[in-house]
């Protein structure tokens, strides 16, 4: 019999409500040595999704008032016994409470211990409980769906789709190799290439969305550059909402690299404001300089801005050149002055533009669509289900590479036991991926990342 588990699943503060949540065979039963029903209610007979209000103690001394929520096996989050105790939020009041259903016979639950409960209770499958942690640290409304979808069974039902066919597929080979007497439907090695590579293309359409999606949960590093006085530090606090970087007229103010992660629309940057790119003698500026142009070498998305104001300078160009292979958006600003720069340059340079005043505000919508546009996440529909970590990333390309190994087995004639092994090991897999066949060290890394109480 599993133990009976206990955490706070609320946030560890002061808070209108906090909430202790115990699960196991023994949850009822530890709930009722610590909860005084007002209307002489019995937890333990008390049926599932019922509540009772009433009072929590510590041995003879009150606590504090609470409602008490039953769910009953296997109708629950874990698929156990559950319930759940809300109480007053606050550090002292809920610890106490906690420390309360210990002392009755729960243990402390671990690190992610109640959803890994409803995953091996087939509550869900190991990629819809990795998308509750997805769910609990989105940033933006498509990080927040692409959470949801999966969590739903969007992600597992394309990766579904995919097995079954191989499953189908392998089933075929191995029947018409073993049983030649039976009236079973020769297999067609253009059909079988054809059926392999449509399974490849599913995995290679989810492979290439991993990256956009890893963008949208964790934000883009994102470099602001140029030389100085083109307005960068005057973006970076438009972007902020708030007066992040020194704006002075003097050249050379910023001097290191002014981090910090904002949301452009739906987007999270993670923001750089670096030094303005100059010819320079001043010590400390020219290490300033030198960051900057390795920050560029990084970055996930460079916003290059230039002065509309002012002509083209040997910096502007010199930009121009460190952007060649990088993902960058050539910002014009101070459009609110007459225009003396060449921008059909720019253009010719940077494939993307943008024309801002970021002084007045004007254009950042235009630049928000545009920075969608270069990071891909305008052509993302994160409700069909993308793939989330690195541990389905990494399946998803080990099932693509075996696929890739089957269709070229097939086409130098390699004999068909040998192309249904290499089919198998695609549909292994993608078993990993789901969770239908994992090991219990990975079961336990995944899990071990979430938080106390979920």
């Amino acid at each position: 019999m599993e133990k009976t588990i206990a955490a706070i699943s609320t946030a560890n503060g002061v808070g209108g409500m906090g909430v202790i949540r115990i699960s196991g065979d023994n949850a009822c039963e530890v709930a009722q040595s610590v909860f005084h029903s007002v209307a002489g209610k019995n937890i333990t007979q008390m049926k599932g999704y019922t509540a009772a209000y009433g009072m929590v103690y510590d041995g003879d001394e009150k606590i504090d008032e609470a409602v008490v929520l039953v769910f009953k096996a296997p109708h629950s989050y874990t698929g156990e016994d559950v319930v759940e105790i809300s109480c007053h939020g606050g550090l002292y009041v809920t610890k106490r409470v906690l420390r309360a259903v210990l002392k009755n016979g729960a243990v402390s639950a671990e690190a992610g211990e109640f959803t890994k409960r409803a995953f091996l209770n087939g509550k869900m499958g190991l990629t819809e409980a990795e998308a509750v942690m997805d769910i609990i640290s989105a940033r933006g409304k498509q990080s927040a769906k692409a959470a949801l979808s999966c969590m739903e069974g969007k992600l597992r039902q394309r990766i579904d789709r995919v097995r079954d066919t191989l499953v189908n597929t392998a089933a075929h080979l191995s029947a018409w190799a073993d049983y030649p007497e039976e009236d079973i439907p020769q297999v067609d090695s253009e059909h079988l290439t054809d059926t392999l590579e449509s399974c490849g293309k599913e995995l290679s359409d989810l492979l290439k969305s991993y990256d956009t999606g890893k963008m949208m949960r964790e934000g883009v590093e994102t470099v602001i550059a140029g030389r100085p006085n083109v307005g960068k530090s005057t973006l970076m606090n438009l972007l902020s909402g708030c007066e992040r970087s020194i704006v002075t007229n003097v050249p050379g103010t910023t001097r290191d690299i002014i981090e910090e992660t904002v949301m452009l629309g739906e987007i999270p940057l993670n923001l750089s404001d670096t030094a303005g790119i100059r010819m320079t003698d001043d010590p400390v500026e020219k290490i300033g300089v030198e960051r900057a142009r390795d920050r560029i070498q990084k970055a996930g998305l460079v916003l290059a801005v230039f002065d509309s104001s002012r002509p083209l300078s040997d910096e502007d160009r010199e930009l121009t050149e460190l952007l060649t292979d990088a993902p960058a958006l050539a910002v014009i600003n101070k459009t609110d002055l007459e225009q003396k720069l060449d921008t059909d340059y720019i253009r010719s340079k940077i494939k993307h533009t943008v024309f801002i005043s970021a002084l007045m505000g004007d254009g950042a919508k235009q630049l928000e669509e545009k920075v969608a546009e270069i990071i891909g996440t305008s052509q993302l529909d994160s409700s069909q289900g993308i793939l989330a970590n690195e541990r389905q990333r990494s399946s998803a390309e080990n099932a693509w590479n075996f696929i890739r190994e089957a269709v070229n087995a097939v086409k130098f004639g390699v004999t068909l036991d040998a192309v249904t092994v290499i089919i198998e090991e695609a549909i292994n897999s993608l078993l990993e991926l789901t969770g239908e066949r994992v090991t219990e060290a990975v079961t336990d890394q995944v899990f071990a990342q979430f938080c106390v109480g979920k």
